[in-house]
């Protein structure tokens, strides 16, 4: 006959501990209901009749006597596990993120864009691969993917079908002829009205302009040219774009280089500026007109200068007209182009900067880092 199940036998301190916990009836429930089925064995009592008292199935009070005797009041604390086991593989949820960033409409949903629910129900119960996941668990798998709720944007692609041969063309005299290379486009429309911007203040004490949105003195159009070798940038304020303006324009570009030998200049393809005035007069003058594709204005290297002018002349300013307005864009102009990084000067600090790190590295020995 097999031996009966019993605790072993307590030690006074053990029995007046678990004595405290039953009476007390506080702290964990699983602590409690351990510590009565220690004390009812210690007490004489069968697994049957000890199942019946905290309704408990047998082979669970067995297991409770064994690892008491095993390891004494520890077997007492709840060993909590770190959860549910994990039902979402990580192939599920690789396939949840594909869900997610494919377009309802694509999977045969009749609507624009998921939201939390409506994934988790196509996810559930539509889908070719069927993976039961609630909504807080689906939120939690996309912010962890960096898959965020954005606002839909839209973009232009070009479709100049000689779009490679003129984004070369560009390239190339950029690269082979860069002293002889210019850019030009109109920057605007310019208004006069209190500009946001930003700036240094006091904390809790921003500058304020008076708040007017009207637009009492017409816009303007500031006419930019830019010497690529040079980084040279200037230009006129006009009231509206025009072919006889653009023509202009080339004519203070072509002066800027009057030794006769051909010069690029680099512009987009508005109508003003490839009149069959303009061509006529680019031939006769050695200037070859190098159009950027259409939807593709980014390959003019003007662009990039137009950014610091609306940053540190238009925004933030309050501009009594455009008078005052013009003053101050040739104000920056000629600041930019009296601090302009001239290449000469760059390449020099750059051999300067070689020159310190070989000293560095023959008098200490330290590796030769490249300067940030």
């Amino acid at each position: 006959m097999a031996e009966l199940v019993r605790v072993r036998r307590l030690r006074d301190q053990e029995g007046q501990q678990l004595l405290r916990i039953t009476r007390r009836g506080t702290g964990s429930p699983i602590r409690l209901r351990r510590a009565m089925v220690v004390l009812a064995s210690a007490g004489g009592n069968t697994v049957p009749a000890i199942a019946r008292l905290v309704q408990a199935d047998e082979d669970t009070i067995r297991q409770v006597i064994h690892r008491f005797n095993e390891i004494g009041m520890a077997s007492l604390d709840p060993q909590w596990a770190g959860g549910r086991p994990r039902q979402i593989s990580p192939d599920e949820e690789q396939f949840i993120v594909e869900t997610a960033n494919t377009r309802p409409e694509q999977l045969g949903r009749p609507f624009t864009r998921w939201s939390i629910r409506k994934l988790a129900d196509h996810l559930r119960v539509h889908s070719t691969r069927r993976v039961r996941i609630e909504r807080e668990r689906l939120r939690q798998i996309l912010h962890r993917h960096r898959i965020t709720f954005q606002r839909t944007k839209t973009w232009k692609e070009s479709t100049d079908p000689q779009r490679d041969a003129k984004l070369a063309r560009i390239e190339y005299v950029s690269a082979h002829f860069p002293q002889r290379v210019f850019a030009f486009d109109e920057f605007g429309p310019l208004v006069i009205r209190p500009q946001a911007g930003t700036g240094w203040a006091p904390a809790g004490h921003p500058h304020r302009f008076p708040a007017n949105y009207h637009k009492l003195h017409g816009v303007r159009q500031f006419h930019g040219c830019y010497s690529v070798g040079d980084d040279q940038l200037w230009g006129v304020v006009r009231r509206r774009k025009s072919a006889a303006n653009t023509l202009a324009a080339l004519k203070s570009i072509r002066a800027a280089r009057p030794d006769g030998a051909p010069i690029y200049v680099i512009l987009d393809n508005l109508s003003a500026h490839k009149g069959r005035k303009i061509r006529a007069w680019a031939a006769r003058n050695k200037v070859e007109l190098c159009f950027t594709p259409t939807y593709a204005s980014w390959a003019n290297p003007i662009e990039a200068q137009f950014g610091p002018l609306r940053t540190f002349v238009i925004a933030g300013s309050n501009h009594p007209n455009h008078t005052a307005l013009t003053r101050r864009l040739q104000a920056y102009l000629r600041w930019r182009n009296a601090n302009a990084r001239h290449p000469d000067v760059l390449a020099a600090q750059r051999r300067e900067r070689a020159r310190i790190r070989s000293e560095r590295q023959r008098r200490w020995g330290q590796p030769a880092t490249r300067a940030a």
